[in-house]
């Protein structure tokens, strides 16, 4: 990390190129996460209510506890790994704390709130349809503005995360 903060990521050929690639497959996450949804729901809430509580006229079964489970078993790690990547290299791109700040806490906030609501629709009451929707939307946005942020700092080629004036760390 080293290389990160002190800018020297901007003229590190081969972190520049690990990084890149690791947001290549972050599109091409971010990509098939928007195809896997659209897949099985739309963005109006009786699809997401007709996903997870069924729906006897399309043949759907509801989804099972088991069933739920299994999936959050596994986004749950998966997304925070990624969360955790992607906004760990925000701190290194010179913007503003404050920008960073509200991008972390979105980007976490909208992936547990994707993951909780699907199993408060399917166990508590379908306005939570709702909630799916706009947290779908809000982690595919803060997604793609986290890899373009990440992506125009590495390849703009930034001095460092530090803005003039800041202090900069113990060397």
């Amino acid at each position: 990390m080293r290389f990160v903060v002190t800018g020297e990521w901007a003229r590190n050929d081969l972190l520049r190129v690990i990084v890149l690639c690791f947001l290549g497959y972050t599109l091409i996450l971010w990509v098939t996460n928007a195809g896997m949804y659209f897949s099985k729901m739309s963005l109006m809430p009786s699809s997401v209510v007709d996903y997870y509580l069924g729906n006897e006229d399309r043949y759907l079964q509801p989804r099972s506890l088991p069933g739920l489970l299994e999936v959050l078993h596994f986004h749950a790690f998966a997304m925070g790994m990624l969360l955790m990547t992607l906004t760990h290299l925000l701190l290194f791109v010179p913007i503003s704390m404050r920008i960073k700040a509200w991008g972390i806490a979105t980007a976490f906030l909208s992936g547990i709130a994707g993951e909780m609501s699907g199993w408060a629709v399917r166990f508590v009451h379908p306005v939570f349809a709702y909630a799916k929707i706009g947290a779908f939307l809000t982690l595919e946005g803060v997604l793609l503005w986290l890899m373009i942020l990440v992506a125009r700092a590495l390849l703009i080629r930034a001095p460092s995360a530090y803005s003039e004036g800041a202090p900069r760390p113990p060397e």
